[in-house]
């Protein structure tokens, strides 16, 4: 029950936002010397996976089968007609059976191969609604999208980047992204170029660690789980907090950070990772704060989205021309505000605890978020269905 519980939380990460922290903190506790004696036996089992669930079958072999892209890819609609969705949607189906029966054995039934199948299926849709929002147009193979036709590429917010401002010249004024420190609450000092390279490096990064979140996930519940770990008890300033160290997370991001500063070749600002102290007191902090990315990224690529449809009704096309210049100038306005001030070091009382930091580059951007009502253009996310960056969100 306990394992259930944690998988729909990992494959749901909207879904119990109290439940689990107490679940999780219930087994930590479970796992202590002097609890242990008293129930005499264990309440934490790994979680099972697909490797595992294969290697102990002998059925690894399927994982590098030519048709496994085919029987686990996500089938888009976008640009394409029902009859050759209906196709995919069938060739889909045929590849996941045959491999089913190719590999199935007296000790490994189709139906297992075909839940280890569904699993990896289920792995791929959630990067399509959690990893997409920063990174839609990029291949799974790489660190960035290079699409810089933002009216033909699908929408993500590298692509809007790389798409709608230079990386060099910003041209107008209004296009530049230059901040100053402590105009707006900046906290850093960025010309355009330094700034445009520190959000798309955020941005990748924030794309490689949503990406791995499963990995990351799985090694967050060995860290707080493990047998004979122990924790403190600390005030970090935002509460009590179990504080523990959490090595297993701490050097699966080191490498993602590695792979993204060897991918884009420079680095702005600083490559501290806060892990086990006051500002993530432990492993389940890390990915709450990093499950909430898609929720602050989405709204805004489904914003920008909707604004050309918004340009269809005649009343609300003289508003955005009367009061933005335009759809364009519009959708410009509101990228060039995220792309300076959700990257501005704002956020925390001191430099420290937000700042150019791996992690305080999350905090500026909620930061951001925490501020979208004052915004003038905030009406138009109104208009375009937006709730909240919390909350549901209707399209």
């Amino acid at each position: 029950m306990f394992e259930l519980g944690r998988r729909h939380k990992v494959m749901n990460p909207e879904k119990m936002r109290s439940e689990y922290g107490k679940l999780i903190y219930l087994l930590q506790d479970s796992q202590l010397d002097d609890v242990q004696v008293l129930l005499d036996f264990a309440l934490v089992c790994p979680l099972k996976t697909v490797h595992t669930t294969l290697q102990h079958y002998g059925a690894l072999e399927m994982l590098d089968d030519p048709l496994m892209s085919l029987a686990t890819g996500e089938i888009l609609s976008e640009g394409k007609i029902r009859g050759m969705v209906s196709k995919e949607i069938r060739a889909k189906e045929r590849a996941r059976e045959h491999l089913a029966k190719k590999y199935a054995s007296a000790q490994c039934s189709e139906d297992t191969l075909l839940a280890c199948l569904y699993s990896i299926g289920d792995n791929n849709t959630y990067l399509r609604f959690n990893r997409d929002p920063v990174d839609r147009c990029a291949g799974r193979a790489r660190l960035y999208c290079v699409t810089l036709d933002v009216s033909r590429s699908p929408r993500s917010m590298i692509c809007y980047l790389k798409g709608w401002f230079d990386a060099k010249v910003p041209g107008e004024r209004s296009q530049s992204l230059a901040i100053s420190l402590g105009c707006d609450g900046a906290r850093l000092s960025h010309n355009h170029e330094r700034q445009y390279t520190y959000v798309l490096q955020s941005l990748t990064l924030w794309r490689e660690i949503a990406h791995d979140m499963f990995k990351l996930w799985y090694l967050a519940e060995q860290d707080l789980l493990r047998s004979g770990s122990h924790y403190r008890l600390t005030d970090t300033g935002q509460g009590l907090n179990r504080v523990q160290q959490a090595p297993a997370v701490g050097r699966a991001v080191h490498a993602v950070l590695a792979r993204c500063q060897a991918s884009l070749g420079s680095w702005v600002g600083s490559s501290v990772v806060h892990l086990g102290d006051h500002n993530v007191p432990n492993a389940l902090m890390f990915i709450d704060k990093y499950t909430q990315v898609p929720r602050i990224l989405g709204p805004i690529v489904l914003c920008i989205e909707q604004i050309d449809a918004l340009m269809e009704d005649t009343g609300l096309a003289s508003y955005i021309e009367g009061s933005f210049g335009g759809a364009e100038k519009l959708k410009r306005t509101i990228l060039g505000d995220f792309f300076r001030h959700a990257f501005d070091g704002s956020g925390a009382d001191n430099f420290f605890d937000a700042g150019s930091c791996i992690d305080g580059r999350l905090t500026s951007a909620w930061n951001w978020c925490s501020k979208i009502e004052k915004k003038a253009y905030f009406p138009i996310f109104k208009l375009t269905g937006f709730q909240g960056f919390d909350g549901d969100w209707q399209k």
